[in-house]
């Protein structure tokens, strides 16, 4: 037996909910970090639905809606001119139960799921360092290094890097990183101060030659401003940069009208764009940013950690825990690198329209965009468009092997569609709190379908039909078979338990033991 089932490098937002949902699931976990101390800055800043709606499988949704600042409002500034106001909250509602967006910053949200994890019984061996491993096939062979210099070896069934850009584990891998950076030097400043923008809502400036994002944070006059450095202007020291407030262009600041009256906290840092190769090799698993790094676009990147994180803790949980068949971490790679490629495009075009220098992007950003959008956010399927992408309550598994079938609008690989309840947590998502495979049936459900539930211990769900589910997508007395993960396995137009029994059989899945 090794000594634990899951080793964890790196303990950030994707580290610590993997660790979360392993623990909760009764997996043994280490979870290991080179730092001293958790992280005292806020990096990432949004947290989307589709997190929160992870979240609540964990039962701490709550609690981050309570220890954030909630938004729904974006505005669109060019050139110094107000021309968008883009309300996301009715364009969310009947698709979550989270028709907003959050603003938690990174160090606060650590300490949040470090505090729940201590309550599920782990904790962060700090500062304790991966130093190296050895795959030795059936086990991984890890080096680790305390902090007082001591060395030790610990066993695993499998590793999981979450150790960032700088990962470990993907360079012991020599696993690649292709991809490159940006050439702006970008800044971010905590500031105290006032102005039209100061509304507590987010402002996105497009400029000639400047990007600036206005995030609203707590506190009537406080902010956070993200926006890009002029290199000529930048000091050196020894050849690398060392940019100061002083450093920062302030014609898009003035012409928003923004008064910094203090700036409490300020730092740059570049933007990269990368995707692994593989995030799967062997025993060993790449997540978050020592998996793929983009640009800030959307606030994507630590939500999209969390994302791997989730599904991959899930299907650890039913190997380990209840024998399921191995090939389901086959499909890790295949669903999480296939949405990282696709969102490093999309962020890609954004950013460098919104970014670059040149003559053709400075026309689309003045003359194009304000044109453009207004006219666009006034229909509302491109806003709700917006709201499920932003959100990642759009992403989907259709082409994985694990994903058979369709009923209604809704396919096998998609997100469960969420039906609001007339109780406040009684809506169809409540029952994935099991966070298990179960069974839902919107209508009227077949006894053979019950009996297949029993034998296999699943839990079944029958909603009482409504019109509501015909509008979210559902068909009438079908079934849909759910992951721990609240996307659809198979979904059924006609309900047929020998299927049913032929796909819970085949990847040896059932109710958690």
């Amino acid at each position: 037996m090794p000594d634990v089932d899951i080793l964890i490098a790196g303990a950030g937002p994707t580290g610590l909910v993997l660790a979360l949902w392993l623990a909760r699931s009764g997996v043994r976990i280490r979870i290991v970090d080179k730092a001293a101390e958790p992280g005292t800055t806020s990096r990432a800043l949004v947290v989307h639905a589709r997190t929160l709606e992870f979240y609540r499988q964990l039962g701490i949704a709550d609690s981050v809606v309570a220890a954030a600042v909630r938004f729904a409002t974006l505005n669109l500034w060019v050139g110094g001119q107000h021309i968008a106001r883009v309300d996301l909250g009715p364009l969310g509602e009947g698709v979550t139960a989270f028709p907003f967006l959050l603003i938690f910053p990174q160090d606060e949200h650590e300490r949040l799921l470090i505090d729940k994890l201590r309550e599920a019984g782990a904790s962060v061996e700090r500062p304790c360092e991966l130093h190296g491993f050895e795959d030795r096939g059936d086990r991984i062979v890890a080096q680790l290094r305390h902090g007082d210099g001591r060395d030790e070896t610990c066993e695993a069934a499998f590793l999981a890097g979450c150790d960032g850009a700088h990962s470990t584990v993907r360079e012991t891998l020599a696993a690649g990183f292709p991809g490159g950076t940006y050439s702006h030097l970008f800044y971010v400043a905590d500031v105290t101060a006032t102005g039209p923008v100061m509304n507590g809502e987010l402002n996105v400036a497009l400029d000639a030659a400047d990007l600036l994002a206005v995030f609203p944070m707590k506190g009537d006059a406080s902010a956070r401003l993200v926006g890009t450095i002029d290199g000529q202007t930048m000091q050196h020291e020894q050849g690398a940069p060392h940019a100061q407030w002083s450093d920062v262009s302030h014609d898009v600041i003035d012409r928003l009208r923004i008064a910094v009256a203090r700036v409490n906290w300020f730092s740059t840092y570049r933007v990269h764009h990368r995707v692994a190769a593989h995030f799967r090799f062997g025993r060993a698993f790449l997540l978050g940013d020592a998996a793929h790094i983009h640009s800030p676009v959307g606030g994507q990147g630590m939500n999209t950690g969390i994302g791997d994180a989730v599904n991959l803790a899930w299907k650890f949980a039913c190997v380990i825990r209840n024998g399921g068949s191995e090939r389901l971490l086959d499909t890790y790679e295949p669903e999480r690198i296939a949405f990282a490629r696709r969102l490093i495009a999309s962020t890609d075009r954004a950013f460098q329209l919104a970014s670059s220098d040149g003559p053709i992007a400075r026309f689309v950003r003045l003359r194009v965009v304000p044109h453009l959008l207004p006219r666009l956010f006034t229909h509302r399927a491109a806003r709700r468009f917006m709201f499920r992408t932003v959100s990642q309550t759009a992403i989907e598994y259709r082409h994985s092997v694990l994903s058979s079938g369709a009923a209604g609008r809704v396919h096998a690989g998609d997100r469960l569609p969420w039906i609001e309840a007339a109780a406040p947590g009684e809506d169809n998502h409540a029952t994935l709190s099991t966070r298990d495979w179960q069974v839902h049936v919107y209508g009227d459900s077949e006894s053979a379908v019950a009996e297949v539930c029993r034998q296999r211990a699943l839990a079944l769900h029958a909603f009482a039909w409504r019109d509501s589910m015909r509008d979210a997508g559902f068909g009438r007395d079908a079934a849909y078979l759910i992951r721990p993960d609240g996307y659809v396995a198979l979904a059924q137009p006609r309900p047929d338990a020998s299927a049913l029994l032929h796909y819970v059989d085949n990847w040896k899945i059932a109710s958690r033991r």
